[in-house]
This record gives C-alpha cells, sequence and structure tokens, in this order.
C-alpha cells in the first residue's frame, strides 16, 4: 500500500524493485535525498501532497527498527552530533539564505545519518534520533524553498512531519504542519493552506511553549486573512499577541523557540497589511526592526523589503526609497528567493515613480546587483 503513495510522492517509478525496500519514511526520505543530489527530476508542488501530511502515520516506524542487526551502534552522542550539524547549518541559512551549503545537508542526511537510522539502538534512542532527523530534514525543506524549489522543499517537509509524529514530537510535527501551510499560503492554495494552519494550531494547542504557540496562531492567522476571513485572523493576531508577550527573549533548543519577538513583530505586521490596517503594519515592522533587533542579514532584509512596499503605499514614496536602498545593502550577498523576488518586485514598482533621483539610483542599483 505504500509503493504507489512514495511514488506518486517522489514523482518516480518503482514498480519495478521489490515493495518492501520502500515500506517506511526513513527510506523513502533517503531516496527522496539521493534523488535530490542526482538531480535527476525536477519537482513541482501541489495541495495534494501537502495534505498527505494529515494521513495518520506510521505508529510502529520507531519498534521496527529497534535492536535489529545493523552496521553501527547508535547511542545519544549520535543524536546529538545530528542536533549539532543541523544548528551549525541551520545558522549559516539564516544569515546567508537557503542556496548556500543545502547540499552538504542533503550528503549529511543521506550518509552520515542513514548509517545511524539503519544501526542498532534502543526505542528510547531510536525516538530521539528519528526527532533529530526530522529537524535535519525539516532545514533542508526550508532551504529548498528559500531557493525556489518548492517541490522538493514540500516534499522534505511532508517526511519531517512523518519521522517526528513517528517519533512522538508533538511540536516538531506541528511545525513541520507549520512550513506546510506557510508554503501553501506563497503558492495561492488557499483552502489547503486554511486546513494545514488549523491542524498546525490544533496541536500546538498542547504545548506549553509560548513562543510556538504565537508561531503557529501566527501561521493560522495568515492563512485566515488570506483566505478573507479577518475576524478568524484578528482573533488569533490578538492571540499570537498574548503568548509572545510570555516568552523568554532567549532561543531555546527547538525550532519553535527560535521563532523571536522580531519574527513575530514581522509576521504580524504583514498580516495587518493584508487586512488593510497599514498603520499597525509599519508600526510592526519598525518594531521587529528597531526594537526587536533582527540580526540575521536575510531576515532584516527581507524585513526592509517589506516596509518599503507598506510606506509607499501609505503615500511616504521617499521614505519608502530610502527603506529600499537599506534593504540593498543588506540584502548584499545573500543567497534566497525572498531576496529576489523584493528585488523583482521593488524594480516593478520603480516606474510609477516618475521625476525621481532618488528611484533612478535604486533602479540603477538593482540593475547592478
Amino acid at each position: 500500500m505504500w509503493l504507489p503513495f512514495i511514488e506518486q510522492v517522489l514523482g518516480i517509478d518503482l514498480s519495478e524493485d521489490d515493495e518492501g525496500q520502500f515500506a517506511d519514511t526513513v527510506t523513502a526520505v533517503m531516496l527522496l535525498g539521493g534523488t535530490d543530489v542526482d538531480r535527476r527530476q525536477f519537482l513541482v508542488a501541489s495541495a495534494a501532497v501537502g495534505l498527505a501530511a494529515l494521513d495518520l502515520p506510521d505508529a510502529e516506524a520507531v519498534t521496527r527498527r529497534v535492536n535489529r542487526p545493523g552496521p553501527v551502534a547508535v547511542g545519544m552522542g549520535e543524536v546529538a552530533a545530528v542536533r549539532t550539524m543541523t544548528t551549525t547549518l541551520g545558522d549559516a541559512a539564516s544569515e546567508l539564505g537557503g542556496g548556500h551549503a543545502r547540499h552538504l545537508a542533503v550528503r549529511y542526511l543521506t550518509v552520515d545519518v542513514k548509517r545511524w537510522l539503519d544501526g542498532r539502538y534502543t526505542e528510547k534512542t531510536g525516538r530521539e534520533l528519528f526527532a533529530a532527523t526530522s529537524e535535519l530534514v525539516h532545514l533542508i525543506g526550508w532551504m529548498a524553498r528559500d531557493e525556489g524549489n518548492q517541490g522538493l522543499s514540500q516534499k522534505y517537509h511532508l517526511h519531517s512531519y512523518r519521522l517526528a509524529a513517528e517519533a512522538g514530537e508533538n511540536e516538531l510535527a506541528a511545525t513541520a504542519l507549520r512550513g506546510l501551510a506557510d508554503q501553501a499560503i506563497d503558492l495561492g492554495h488557499i483552502p489547503t493552506a486554511v486546513r494545514l494552519a488549523d491542524a498546525c494550531e490544533q496541536r500546538g494547542r498542547k504545548l506549553t511553549n509560548p513562543k510556538a504557540l504565537a508561531y503557529y496562531r501566527n501561521t493560522f492567522a495568515r492563512a485566515a486573512a488570506a483566505d478573507g476571513d479577518h475576524t478568524t485572523a484578528a482573533k488569533l493576531l490578538t492571540s499570537a499577541q498574548a503568548a509572545i508577550e510570555h516568552a523568554p527573549a532567549l532561543p531555546g533548543q527547538s525550532w519553535a523557540s527560535h521563532y523571536s519577538h522580531g519574527r513575530w513583530a514581522h509576521e504580524s505586521g504583514m498580516i495587518h497589511a493584508k487586512l488593510g490596517d497599514l498603520a499597525a503594519a509599519e508600526e510592526h515592522l519598525h518594531l521587529a526592526l528597531d526594537i526587536h533587533g533582527l540580526d540575521r542579514k536575510r531576515t532584516r532584509a527581507i524585513v526592509l523589503a517589506d516596509l518599503g512596499h507598506v510606506q509607499l503605499k501609505r503615500g511616504n514614496t521617499e521614505t519608502a526609497l530610502a527603506t529600499w536602498h537599506e534593504f540593498l545593502d543588506c540584502a548584499d550577498g545573500v543567497q534566497s528567493v525572498r531576496i529576489n523576488d523584493g528585488l523583482t518586485n521593488i524594480a516593478a514598482r520603480l516606474p510609477s515613480i516618475p521625476d525621481s533621483p532618488a528611484a533612478a539610483e535604486l533602479g540603477e542599483r538593482i540593475a547592478a546587483h
């Protein structure tokens, strides 16, 4: 029963192979990673694959692998190694964009982590190893999306969700759903995004981590706003703010625990913009930049691009142009589709600003970029 599903998700034909080889998520994600490295195909994102995350996970996935013969004994040291590498690669990607070093993360997954997943371990270690692998796979999905490969990203997030669910890690599973929902919004699959965001937020209700709660509620608010449900979006915005106000300033260990006050302010600002409240949008974007401080070049550049668009809509043309000049300074050297989109969107608006030396200079800088 799994073979047709894997063929659909990966977009490949496995009909000549033995079905037993492809009976679990570990095998499926390693196959995806190998295909990713070989670059044999182009994967297209779809609403159907995103919703596949809502299917029931394999509850026995970890226990089937426990205490079986394997090439190496695995303990918590290997689990810690996976988490350390994920943090290191994630820090580089946050600063310089997902286009940097994704191939290193994929190779690490398909060589080192695969050997440990195929090794010998107890059930406790196995669950921790599945959870750590889920975090790495989620990062690779984020990297793929940030370099513009939406279909590949979606499939990594799907496998990240299944690994987390099989490990019994509710926060990791909710975070993977959040990634799928956020992507669905950007791709215009709004009903799918609402369903995924709702499922993510419902999982999040079981958690006590205030950053995670704010993270998931703002995602649901963004989906609701895109769907035209302003009442639900406003309610969730308020709820997300209440959660982030009780969150510690320092990041925690999990992905959701890195949802900073600055990222909350940025996302909230863009939701307010979608709801038509441009004054609140600009206030939140300034809050993200000036009060909560965004120290990653990529993130700060994205906020500056968004702020300039809000300022332009409010009629503050010269201020918007100055903000966009600052965006270009910050975006230098960053490899991200979000940066490329920012450049394209700004360039498209400059012709509507006639007789402006600042606009002409900005156009020249974008052309040179």
